[in-house]
């Protein structure tokens, strides 16, 4: 369930797309993955969530971890045992089971996920279904970075747009440090611009876009979605604009981290849109 391609005319949209089996190999991400069941990066290997204290073990491989060997991103994309329930030329559901004693032992709340994905001539759809059918209570932490790129233009001249958000402010580990500053919307060229910044969303739905050459390409948080990170390194020639239910690290902190009960279910969805004029070049 990783998306691994998104054409637009026979022009490839999606970055890090060049060596998947590198990528899975090595736990990174790559195009559009689900990050679970959590997003972006833990402080510690110790959290308390929904009533239990976990331990992860820092030798798991099912775990990836960051510079500072802090577990990020939760179980790898490619070690998530989806299976597929309906397949059809324009869209996916699929189901992930999570009752394993090895993904019991990062997250020990037995629960299932349901993934739809639509297609549409100019539009792709993300839905992601968490149900607590098993009698446990479930945190709701997970996300998903998406990687894109335009092309026949420099990452330097791409225009990002982005809503009125509140800034995160971050230590030097890129953990949130309960610091908010107001952000206005943003119509900018990305320049030199470093950035790899995480914000609270004002208001739902919310929408992102990048634009040049002629294209635009549109991402809308739809629904359950009330923090995003903008991850675009000035030397790389990509941007992630990611979707999250929590903010980082919301499972150690338990910052605003939502927790469904036994029989509830929560549902979030994103929207990617593509577009082209050819006279705005």
């Amino acid at each position: 369930m990783l998306g691994a391609s998104l054409r637009f005319r026979g022009v490839e949209l999606l970055r890090r797309v060049g060596d998947l089996d590198a990528a899975r190999i090595k736990g990174s991400t790559a195009g559009i993955p689900l990050l679970y069941p959590w997003a972006n990066r833990l402080s510690s290997l110790r959290y308390r969530a929904a009533g239990r204290d976990v331990s992860l073990d820092s030798s798991s491989p099912r775990l990836h971890f960051d510079d500072h060997k802090l577990p990020m991103h939760g179980v790898p994309w490619s070690q998530l045992p989806w299976t597929v329930i309906s397949s059809h030329a324009d869209t996916l559901t699929a189901r992930l089971d999570w009752f394993s004693q090895e993904l019991l032992a990062i997250f020990p709340f037995p629960h299932h996920v349901e993934m739809a994905v639509r297609l549409r001539p100019l539009d792709l759809e993300i839905q992601t279904a968490v149900f607590a059918d098993s009698g446990s209570p479930v945190p709701i932490s997970f996300g998903f970075h998406p990687y894109f790129g335009l092309p026949g233009i420099l990452r330097a001249d791409w225009t990002l747009n982005a809503p009125a958000m509140r800034k995160l402010g971050r230590d030097a580990q890129g953990i949130p440090t309960g610091a908010e500053t107001p952000s206005t919307p943003l119509a900018a060229r990305l320049g030199n611009t470093d950035y790899d910044d995480g914000f609270a969303l004002s208001r739902e739905p919310a929408t992102f876009s990048i634009d040049g050459n002629g294209y635009s390409i549109a991402i809308e948080f739809k629904r359950g979605f009330n923090f995003a990170q903008i991850f675009a390194p000035k030397d790389k020639e990509f941007i992630a604009i990611e979707p999250m239910t929590a903010e980082t690290n919301a499972l150690c902190s338990g910052e605003g981290l939502r927790v469904i009960a036994p029989g509830e279910h929560f549902i979030a969805s994103f929207r990617i849109e593509v577009s082209y004029d050819a006279g705005s070049r």
